[in-house]
């Protein structure tokens, strides 16, 4: 029974060795893993709940954010070239246009000059001629050769002059003179704008309008185009487009009042009175001089050699020496009254007149456009408008400052000014 009790602890403790054994093996033969360290740092930062309902959105959201906006900002300033690019290429198409235009209108205007010159010696070669044919016919014996010539020569003359005085030559080589300076400033404009680089779709439009505006002014055609020579009223000439200016409630910052101040614009609405009140009305009158003279010689032309040709033809019929003199005085006073009409340039004049006139109105229209602008960046810098329009004048800054104190002195008097407001013409 011992010997029983004895071999079973022994059996079983051998078990528990055995079992021992088994387990420390199992414990050697597993892999050893990399040890990591842990510090406070590198453990991710639990947020508290305001963090959380405050930034839940922030951290995905922010980089997509940033991300569009790049987008759209380089998409903006892609657009912004393209347009500038676009703005280029039609300010140079239109300055092309506008080179053409100065050349075909230099070249018109020396054509036109010599119509007035041959046509002018022409006419007057005629006249004297049937002039002389006349006087023959009247000293001695009547010829048939010699009326019939001198009437004929006058017939030709009369037709010519009606020709000459219903285009009025002088007056159209005036007209293309003015459209090639109008033309060669639009140019200088141009050009630029396109030396400073910052040319827009304003600048484009505006500069369209104005080549449209002055091809209108001063039309190269006679026909169907050809501007009235003889109106019945006096009207400056008008080769600018009409500007639309902001008339909303006026907002006006003197903390950015880009160079504008009131002494400035109640200084310029003091010049805008001088122009209306003295140069435009004295060149209205002048113009209106200018139209009857001319009317009234283009009528005395034709009218004598007309009758110097008729007169011609009853040479001999009548023994009477006033009939003879008929078609020579006629004849004399009609070259005397051409020349000093197309000679004179009595047609140019009256262009000339018309054209100071509208230099006038433009400047009375620029300034009253720019006064009514409410916004004042959008306005030209004052100082600089000051300038313009001073050296537009002929005047100094100073000189022009003075002269709006005079008008406002004068007003206040009840007088008028007792002086122009521009010192060129």
């Amino acid at each position: 029974m011992a010997s029983a009790y004895y071999s079973l602890q022994t059996s079983s403790s051998s078990l528990l060795s055995s079992h021992a054994s088994n387990r420390v093996n199992a414990a050697i033969n597993v892999p050893k893993l990399p040890k990591i360290n842990f510090s406070s740092s590198s453990l991710p930062k639990i947020p508290t709940k305001l963090e959380v309902d405050d930034f839940r959105f922030v951290d995905t959201a922010t980089p997509l954010l940033h991300k569009n906006f790049n987008n759209n900002q380089l998409n903006q300033q892609q657009q912004n070239q393209h347009s500038n690019n676009k703005s280029l290429v039609e300010l140079y198409a239109i300055l092309e246009a506008v080179s053409d235009r100065i050349e075909m209108h230099q070249n018109v205007a020396d054509q036109r000059d010599n119509w007035n010159t041959l046509l002018l010696n022409s006419i007057n070669m005629i006249t004297l001629a049937a002039t002389t044919m006349s006087a023959l016919a009247a000293t001695t014996e009547p010829l048939l050769a010699l009326k019939l010539s001198s009437a004929l020569l006058f017939s030709g003359a009369t037709g010519m002059l009606l020709i000459m005085n219903k285009l009025q030559p002088s007056q159209l080589t005036e007209e293309q003179r003015n459209a090639t300076r109008y033309f060669k400033q639009i140019q200088s404009e141009i050009q630029t704008t396109l030396a400073l680089g910052n040319a827009t779709e304003e600048d484009v439009k505006s500069a369209m309008e104005k080549v449209l505006a002055v091809d209108k002014a001063f039309p190269l055609p006679l026909l169907g185009v050809m501007l009235e020579k003889f109106p019945s009223k006096f009207e400056p000439a008008v080769w600018w487009p009409s500007t639309k200016s902001n008339k909303k409630s006026q907002n006006k910052n003197m903390m950015n009042n880009n160079g504008w101040s009131e002494d400035l614009e109640m200084e310029l609405r003091e010049i805008v009175q001088v122009l209306k009140r003295k140069d435009s009305e004295d060149y209205e009158r002048l113009g209106n001089i200018a139209l009857k003279m001319n009317k009234a010689l283009a009528i005395a032309g034709p009218l004598l050699t007309g009758i110097a040709a008729a007169g011609s033809v009853f040479l001999g019929n009548d023994n009477s020496s006033w009939a003879a003199m008929v078609p020579l005085v006629a004849g004399s006073l009609a070259a005397a009254i051409n020349t000093f009409e197309h000679g004179g340039q009595v047609g140019m004049v009256f262009e000339m007149y018309r054209n100071s006139g509208g230099f006038f109105k433009q400047l009375e229209s620029s300034i009253e456009s720019t006064l009514e602008e409410s916004d004042l960046e959008r306005r030209e810098n004052g100082q600089v408008f000051e300038m313009k329009v001073a050296m537009k004048l002929g005047r100094s800054v100073s000189q022009l400052r003075e002269l709006a104190l005079k008008s406002v002195s004068s007003r206040m008097e009840g007088i008028d000014v007792d002086e122009f407001a521009s010192k060129l013409f």
